[in-house]
């Protein structure tokens, strides 16, 4: 399946932009080599998600970073708050996400940038397109995969400066617990560390048959959850931990 979608992004360039990102995003950006890229969260002071975000190093300090569409909204702002006496630039750009799943392209644009995929089967793959308008704001195809994978999605499963890391599922993807210091990393060490769950966490409903996003999903008279997307025959649903779907 090939899906050509829009994303928002942003570079951020300058000598203290690796430097500047690695203090303030959850994963490891200052160990990125060139044309590589990781998911991070970057975060609130209290630890709640502003933006899960794609960043791809496409220099020694430049960096391509891209997020569901809606999302610059929240992280321009974000970036700019800790931005003090750095010399980084941090600009809007337009792109295009040209989605490859269940196989690699068998030849790369040479004026995209292949990257590993948000989500996938495995040699799943995304060829990004800066300065492309042509994409389209939705796929049904990409979102069923989406859903099939359980990857948490802006205004879906993300609410900024709501949502807990840890309910999300994807810690062990966006989150570097050997990186140092970063705004909001404190609930997500002390989570971890004690070993801690979410009060709820996003689970995949594999017969969504008759469930629509906003359903509450109740046991024994009680809601035990919510469903935040419905794709593919599947849902995706945050749901109260212990609680077995």
């Amino acid at each position: 399946m090939i899906a050509r979608v829009r994303h928002d992004a942003c570079r951020v360039t300058g000598r203290d932009a690796a430097s500047y990102l690695h203090s303030q995003a959850s994963n490891d950006i200052s160990s990125l080599a060139v044309g590589s890229s990781c998911y991070a969260f970057f975060l609130d002071p209290g630890g709640k998600v502003v933006s899960l975000v794609r960043v791809t190093r496409l220099a020694a300090d430049d960096f391509l970073l891209d997020l569901d569409r809606g999302g610059l909204a929240d992280l321009l702002p974000r970036l700019e708050r800790f931005k003090i006496r750095v010399a980084v630039n941090v600009e809007p750009v337009e792109l295009t996400c040209e989605s490859h799943r269940g196989s690699r392209p068998a030849s790369v644009d040479p004026t995209g940038i292949c990257v590993d995929a948000w989500w996938g089967e495995e040699d799943s793959v995304d060829v990004l397109f800066v300065d492309d308008t042509s994409g389209s704001d939705t796929s049904s195809e990409l979102e069923a995969a989406r859903v099939g994978s359980a990857w948490p999605r802006l205004g879906s499963e993300i609410e900024p400066g709501s949502t807990l890391p840890a309910a999300t599922g994807v810690v062990s993807r966006a989150v570097s617990f050997t990186k140092g210091c970063y705004p909001g990393q404190e609930l997500v060490e002390r989570m971890d560390s004690r070993g801690a769950d979410a009060p709820f966490s996003l689970r995949r409903i594999d017969d969504a048959a008759g469930l629509v996003v906003g359903h509450e999903i109740v046991r024994e008279g009680v809601i035990v959850g919510t469903v935040t997307s419905v794709a593919g025959g599947r849902a995706l649903a945050y749901v109260r931990r212990n609680v077995v779907i």
